[in-house]
């Protein structure tokens, strides 16, 4: 592990066989970008970062893989946007994808392998979720893929709502000269859902068990009553894949969700993002957890490389 000046900050770069990674772990807890270097020399983006030149909103940054906490996507009180209703019946502010991403992180764990960040909360946070917790990310990084871990710990005397969520941004295509429609996206997903602007979740188009990603009906759909815990990308002619496989700790997986969405047809990059539940989880009861007084939960996302 080393670290490297960047744009005025420090960040980290682990190389672990062929793989390198970068991340920021104070910002967001951050992981930037993941690379391999191939046979021939040449390195292939996996998780993509943009060329910026500077880091001012560090967290609207298109690229990496922003942590969306304590609920991924936009969350509604009645209709009205970035707002929540909590058990206590009070209405609160909640940013989209929540308060993480844009939040400060204190580095828990540091070593060859990857690190663990603790969220620090700020004022935005405390107003937001006024709750006693430990909410943890935690990567580890092997040779061809890695894992990310979150962990939310409950030191308060009342259950603690999240359904939290990774924002991937893969860099697509893996290979120059190819498009969208050489990359097939496989799911076992038994349903799919639209978030509509009132807050409600909508029947999503049909879709196929494998759908190649330049079909527009997979941008800004939720994927879910998924068969089983894993999911994969291929490449047709080479059959590289990236397989995604999910775990939850102490909370069951019943309303687990993929979102597939990317920002335009010609954007270099493809995100496909593991979420707890689909978004506006505390309004809809649809893929909310809780963490009892005392307990811990924790969501584990494994992506490889094959």
């Amino acid at each position: 592990m080393e670290r490297i000046p960047y744009l005025g900050q420090t960040i980290l770069r682990w190389q672990v066989g062929a793989s390198s990674f970068l991340a920021l772990p104070e910002k967001g807890a951050r992981l930037m970008n993941w690379n391999v270097t191939l046979g021939d020399g040449s390195v292939r983006d996996i998780i993509y970062w943009p060329e910026v030149s500077s880091l001012d909103n560090f967290h609207r940054i298109r690229g990496g893989n922003p942590i969306l906490f304590p609920f991924a996507g936009r969350t509604y009180d009645r209709s009205e946007m970035n707002h929540w209703r909590a058990d206590d019946s009070q209405r609160r502010p909640m940013p989209q994808h929540g308060f993480a991403r844009q939040g400060d992180f204190r580095i828990t764990r540091l070593d060859e392998r990857g690190f663990s960040a603790l969220l620090v909360p700020g004022d935005e946070a405390k107003a937001a979720y006024p709750y006693d917790y430990e909410f943890t990310v935690s990567y580890r990084f092997e040779p061809a893929g890695l894992y990310v871990e979150f962990e939310l710990t409950n030191h308060g005397a009342a259950p603690i709502p999240w359904s939290a969520g990774h924002h991937f941004y893969f860099t697509l295509p893996w290979t120059s000269g190819l498009t969208r429609r050489d990359y097939v996206f496989e799911a076992p997903a038994t349903k799919t859902l639209k978030h509509i602007e009132s807050g409600r979740l909508v029947d999503g188009p049909r879709l196929a068990p494998r759908e190649t990603l330049d079909n527009p009906a997979l941008v800004d759909t939720i994927h879910t009553g998924l068969r089983g815990h894993a999911f994969a990308v291929t490449e047709r002619g080479s059959g590289q894949r990236l397989r995604f496989n999910t775990g939850f700790t102490n909370t069951l997986a019943r309303d687990a969700a993929i979102v597939t969405w990317t920002q335009d047809e010609k954007a270099p990059f493809y995100c496909i993002e593991p979420w707890m539940g689909p978004p506006n989880s505390p309004e809809n009861k649809t893929g909310l957890h809780h963490v009892g007084p005392g307990q811990t939960q924790k969501f584990l996302v494994e992506i490889t490389l094959e």
